[in-house]
């Protein structure tokens, strides 16, 4: 039976500890107040060690070697180099892992120099209609384009009580969710070029992004991005031999060259319907140690800095 500490007690704590339960581990959940302890308690049927990440790792109690931190994003990378620091050799982080390319840089480091397996939890990766679209792409000789869109909900977002320094941030904290997705199955950029536009007193950064660029397979890409807008989020594979839709994400059409229709692949989701989608085949896969589709923070790192950076507009 494996061990494992979750540290978090909020609903994305919850979605693992769901899945958790059905995979034969002896889970501890660390969490800080009460009354998250509860609610968490409540919906799981598992204690929360409350008082907080620091009390637990200096309490002297047995460490496990495998760790999943979901906490609030400012807290990721501050708590990932605390179990580092206290000896767990595995974790799975959940995105965006630092709240800066910096910061992201800096917890990249820290796991190389301690010997520590870091991964970036982007669960995207692993849903029924991505690893579908993966084989496809394959078969099909690899991606000619890609396409990708990440208009956000701006006014829902101003009016979430989330903290401003992380608001600021929220290209990096949630945006990167599809852009993750698509360089994942198309291929990464060797050439990227963006410009920005607009701003919000949440995300000065910008509120439209619009760029492109070549991967490295020599695949042309673009991306599209209106926060002031009817948000969505949608990614589009072209091959020789059809045109992967996704829009939901977790839904994936096909067109082929020689008509318009647009017609559904089938698609295995028994695990994408019962658990939080991708959620259970991540952690899995970080559990049995099979690192293919996981994203490691060196590899995570490189992104925020390089392609990540470049679309936000430093």
């Amino acid at each position: 039976m494996t061990k494992i500490a979750l540290i978090g007690a909020g609903p994305m704590a919850v979605a693992y500890a769901v899945a958790l339960k059905d995979m034969d581990c002896e889970i501890s959940v660390i969490g800080r107040g009460e009354k998250s302890a509860q609610a968490f308690k409540e919906k799981t049927g598992l204690d929360v060690r409350t008082g907080g990440l620091e009390d637990y790792l200096s309490s002297g109690t047995d460490l496990p070697n495998h760790a999943i931190v979901s906490t609030p994003v400012d807290a990721l990378a501050p708590n990932t180099k605390a179990l580092i620091g206290a000896g767990i050799k595995n974790i799975l982080v959940e995105k965006p892992a630092g709240l800066t390319p910096q910061e992201t840089q800096d917890l990249s480091d820290f796991a190389a120099d301690n010997g520590a397996n870091v991964y970036v939890a982007y669960n995207r990766r692993f849903y029924a209609s991505v690893k579908a679209a993966k084989k496809l792409i394959d078969q099909d000789g690899g991606a000619t384009s890609l396409r990708m869109e990440f208009s956000e909900f701006a006014f829902r977002i101003k009016d979430v009580p989330t903290a401003a320094h992380i608001k600021s941030q929220w290209l990096y904290a949630n945006s990167t969710h599809v852009l993750d997705m698509g360089f994942f199955l198309a291929g990464y950029p060797k050439q990227i070029s963006g410009l920005q536009a607009g701003g919000s007193d949440w995300h000065p950064a910008g509120s439209q992004f619009v760029g492109h660029g070549a991967l490295e397979n020599g695949a042309l890409f673009s991306y599209h991005a209106d926060w002031d807008a009817a948000p969505r989020w949608m990614v589009e594979v072209m091959t020789p031999k059809r045109t992967l839709m996704f829009n939901p994400l977790e839904k994936l059409n096909e067109r082929s060259p020689e008509g318009f229709a647009i017609n559904p692949v089938e698609l295995d989701d028994d695990l994408d319907a019962r658990y939080k989608p991708g959620l259970f085949a991540q952690t899995d896969a970080f559990l049995k140690g099979d690192a293919t589709d996981l994203a490691t923070i060196a590899s995570h790192a490189d992104h925020m800095e390089n392609i990540y950076k470049v679309i936000r507009g430093a």
